[in-house]
């Protein structure tokens, strides 16, 4: 008497094809998923500079010239000189310049023909510090034999990274067609900073910028033109 056995499946291919017939069968079903799958691919922009680095400089510009007043300016007809004025977002702060100078109550003009004063303005500082205070290791490259230089990371107990920013101002202004001297104002300064701080697995921070800060302070009010200003 004989016994015969019949393999199905998966079974049924181990057994006649082997282990052969069996991968074959993963590769194929394999090809099918990737067939029906889809992809995903995500693109990050990676800027030259870092929005932190600009909220700390216009948080630096934002309280330099939060106080400014030009009342010698009101009513005249003035051109803002930019050519003396040089570093990084310049845009911003010569536009927070022209507003402070036309809030005094100044009519600003495009040309120096049509004014009656010449404003120059210029920087004596806008720019970020940064440091870092370390207790532990610093990251560094290790000698591994048959390997090379491998690198290790930081090992840091307790870390504070500091980056702070300073913003510094000032202007003075002629008549024209005279050339003859006016008024002078500043220097102008403020600073602006965030600290980050990490002991162990514990991290917290510390800013006066109003994004960056846990309690935001109000940022300051519009200047209201010398009309509308109370006596």
């Amino acid at each position: 008497m004989s016994m015969k056995r019949t393999y199905t499946g998966w079974g049924a291919a181990s057994a006649k094809g082997g282990w052969r017939s069996w991968a074959g069968e993963w590769l194929l079903l394999l090809a099918v998923m990737a067939g029906v799958s889809g992809c995903l691919t995500a693109k990050d922009s990676t800027p030259v500079r870092t929005a932190t680095e600009e909220l700390l400089l216009s948080t630096a510009m934002d309280s330099a010239l939060e106080n400014a007043r030009f009342p010698w300016l009101d009513g005249k007809r003035v051109f803002v000189e930019e050519k003396y004025f040089d570093g990084y977002d310049k845009g911003y702060a010569l536009g927070l310049l022209r507003q402070r100078i036309s809030a005094s109550g100044a009519l600003l003009v495009k040309t120096d023909d049509k004014a009656d004063v010449v404003v120059e303005v210029r920087s004596g500082a806008l720019s970020m510090d940064t440091s870092q205070t370390l207790v532990g290791l610093p990251a560094m490259t290790l000698p591994v034999p048959l390997t090379g230089m491998v690198p290790t990371p930081q090992l840091g107990i307790y870390v504070k990274d500091s980056f702070d920013s300073v913003a510094k101002f000032a202007l003075f202004a002629y008549e024209q067609p005279s050339g003859r001297y006016l008024q002078s104002a500043g220097p102008m300064e403020a600073k602006a900073y965030l600290h980050r701080y990490r002991f162990l697995f514990v991290t917290w921070r510390r800013s006066d910028v109003p994004e960056l800060a846990d309690h935001p302070k109000p940022k300051f009010s519009e200047v209201e033109p010398p009309s509308a200003q109370s006596p």
